[in-house]
Formats: structure tokens, sequence, C-alpha cells
């Protein structure tokens, strides 16, 4: 393998494990939820991503060709981290936030995660 790439694998291992570190330590530190959720989606996002660059390049320069499976991962995770972090953050508002504490929506339909007394709005055609 090529003193390059080599030196480019190890860059991106280096630069995961930051971020992995940083998320880590953030979850554990941060005072309220909403602000641990903000760490682990972003720092470790970002350091899982390092990983599979790492691996990506492993296998250009050891095995000679591309595979996609790490492709697709990061794909995957690209994806999926903020849609879990947006369903853990409305699961949150519903449990622990009364409907008066929140803030006025703009529109005419209401907040998506809570539940009021009042008459649902119907639809406008």
């Amino acid at each position: 393998m090529e003193l390059a790439a080599e030196i480019l694998i190890v860059f991106f291992l280096v630069v995961s494990g930051v971020f992995g570190l940083v998320g880590s330590f953030g979850l554990v530190k941060l005072p309220d939820p909403m602000s641990r959720l903000h760490a682990p989606t972003k720092a470790t996002t970002l350091g899982v991503g390092g990983v599979l660059l790492a691996s990506i390049v492993h296998s250009v320069a050891v095995e000679g060709h591309l595979s996609l499976h790490e492709l697709m991962i990061t794909l995957f995770l690209l994806l999926t981290a903020p849609i879990t972090a947006n369903f853990i953050a409305k699961a949150h508002i519903h449990r622990h936030e009364k409907p008066s504490d929140l803030p006025d929506p703009e529109g005419d339909r209401g907040w998506a995660s809570v539940q009021t007394d009042e008459k649902e709005i119907a639809p406008k055609p």
C-alpha cells in the first residue's frame, strides 16, 4: 500500500475518533435531553462517516476495487440520523412540554406533536 493511502486512512480514523469522542462527551455532559440529542446526531455521525471513508480508501488501495457497501451505509446514515433526532425531539416535547409553554406555530394547523383540547381544524380544500 502506498504511503499516501496509509496517511489518508490514518487521518480519517483519527478525525473520526475525535468526532466520536466529542459526541460521546457531549452526550454525557450536556444538561438537558434536547442538548444531549444534538451532540451524538452531529458529531458521531461525522465520526462514523470518517471510519467509512477510511474503509473506502482501504478497499481501493489494498483490494483494488471500490466497495459500494460503505457508500450505501454512508447514505443510509446521513438519511436516517436527522430523522431519528427529529422523532426523539418530538417525543421529548410531547412528554415534557405543555402546549401553553410552546411558541405559537405559524399558520392555522397547530403543533403536530402536541395534542390540545381545542377542536380539530378541518384541512383546507
